[in-house]
């Protein structure tokens, strides 16, 4: 069965986008350390991206660009390789390669994606997928980078939770730039 995971990042105070949804503050302080890891994270993919339809169409204004080839040539290439599956009820055009849309119910669809044949899948951004999904307990690990600031208001990944969801803490690493980077499964009920 495939896992699928989040990789996302939040602020110190929890926020993963400011008031309206600009994710802009996580790209401010460019730091060799970390855009060597985020190179390397990016090529070692070999499975399917999931996301909502305003986090797609964030992506595909950026990644498959002449500015994201020059400026992380690893990231762009793998982002224009994977499979990206997007999560809409409104677009028919993807208009990105290796892109699809699903329409139907979220949590079973993504029931069947886990029981196909094939790589691993993550989820970036796309927050509403990452609540909803959640609630259906089909997430099993979500990577969070802490970064070293404050928004003070902005939105959470998981708004609409109506109950706790055990964790558990698999992995953690730190940065010069004062990211974390932690990694937690869904632990056993």
């Amino acid at each position: 069965m495939r896992k699928l995971s989040v990789f996302n990042s939040i602020t110190l105070d929890g926020f993963f986008t400011d008031s309206n949804n600009d994710m802009s503050a996580f790209h401010r302080h460019q730091d060799p350390e970390w855009n060597k890891f985020t190179s390397e994270n990016a090529a070692s993919g070999d499975g399917a991206l999931l996301f909502g339809r305003k986090t797609y169409e964030m992506m595909k204004s950026f990644w498959p660009t002449e500015q994201a080839r020059k400026q992380l040539p690893k990231v762009s290439e793998a982002m224009d390789r994977l499979e990206k599956i997007v999560f809409s009820t409104t677009m028919k055009d993807p208009g990105w390669t290796n892109a699809r849309v699903v329409s139907g119910n979220l949590a079973s669809e993504v029931k069947k994606l886990k029981a196909a044949d094939g790589g691993d899948m993550l989820i970036m951004g796309s927050g509403s997928i990452i609540s909803q999904l959640t609630k259906e307990r089909l997430i099993d690990s979500y990577t969070i980078v802490i970064w070293p600031f404050l928004l003070g208001a902005g939105r959470t990944m998981f708004e609409g939770l109506e109950e706790i969801v055990d964790l558990k803490k698999v992995d953690e690493k730190q940065f010069k730039n004062g990211n974390i980077v932690a990694t937690y499964e869904l632990a056993k009920r």
